[in-house]
């Protein structure tokens, strides 16, 4: 069986809608405590903390994936971002690396880890 792998700018970006989601969830709980004005309000600013953090996080990753190598996928022939030493295809999650000596070796997101 084959292993899912997945883009490191499309778990970003996921990251992020989840968080605006949680915030809008967090905010709507909220309301369920407009008897209390503090427990409302404090609702109300953990709600708004999550959607600024994925705004803060979409920005880093828009940033992020300014510097990414663009490249041809051998499967899909479309072109995708490669972030790192190993990673996946945007569109069919074939595994890409750009350092030869990895080629052929199995894909492993650790190979992006700097050794101690």
């Amino acid at each position: 069986m084959a292993a899912k792998y997945s883009s490191k700018i499309n778990k970003i970006r996921s990251f992020a809608l989840i968080l605006v989601f949680a915030g809008i969830i967090i905010m709507y709980l909220g309301l369920f405590f407009q008897s209390s004005p503090l427990l409302m309000t404090l609702f109300m600013l953990l709600g708004f903390l999550a959607i600024i953090g994925s705004t803060v996080t979409y920005f880093w990753i828009g940033m992020l994936s300014t510097k990414t190598v663009q490249v041809m996928c051998p499967n899909c022939e479309r072109t995708t971002k490669v972030l790192g030493r190993v990673d996946a295809c945007m569109y069919c999650d074939e595994p890409l690396t750009m350092d030869k000596s990895l080629e052929g070796k199995e894909f492993d997101e650790a190979y992006n880890h700097k050794k101690k």
